[in-house]
């Protein structure tokens, strides 16, 4: 799966390139998730975030965004065992998402606001239990780049990623932080 998504973002990377100046951006960073799986306690994780956008107007785009955290959250023991206390669970989430982004630059300042839909999977072990399970996904958040030169900006993002494990809903916070190239 990871390596379709890589295949993915190339294509787009390339078809965007083919566009005018300044026709979208390529950004790379690190993520915070303030997550929970549906069975853990909320807790913190971190891992990378990356995405690209291809401009369809000078003030709209479509995004693609892949993201991955991970970390250690707390599972309640009864759930697995039917014990009291809880157990420590190392979960990953990956998220594939794909939408729109508005977007207006006023000097070195591009605020924007997205809305992305998708699929995350999440693989959580815990002692010697393992799950795995992938759910509809989407993100509704915004952010802001700061053009450091006149290609290169350092962007600061953040949404609310929505997830839905183990048959409930979660609505995490996300935000990310790294450089944007804009081509």
């Amino acid at each position: 799966m990871p390596r379709r998504i890589v295949i993915v973002l190339a294509l787009l990377m390339i078809s965007a390139a083919g566009f005018a100046q300044n026709s979208g951006n390529v950004f790379l960073g690190y993520s915070f998730n303030r997550a929970s799986t549906g069975w853990s306690d909320t807790g913190n994780l971190s891992g990378w975030e990356a995405s690209v956008e291809g401009k369809i107007a000078p003030f709209a785009g479509l995004v693609a965004d892949v993201s991955t955290q991970y970390g250690t959250l707390h599972l309640p023991a009864e759930r697995l065992f039917g014990e009291p206390g809880t157990v420590a669970s190392t979960p990953r989430v990956a998220s594939y998402l794909f939408g729109g982004r508005l977007s207006h630059s006023i000097g070195k300042f591009e605020p924007f606001a997205q809305a992305l839909l998708g699929a995350s999977h999440l693989h959580e072990t815990a002692i010697e239990f393992s799950y795995a399970e992938t759910s509809f996904a989407d993100s509704i958040g915004g952010g802001l780049d700061y053009h450091l030169r006149p290609r290169l900006a350092w962007r600061l993002q953040g949404d609310v990623l929505q997830t839905r494990f183990h048959g409930g809903r979660q609505d995490d916070a996300r935000i990310s932080t790294g450089l944007a190239w804009h081509f």
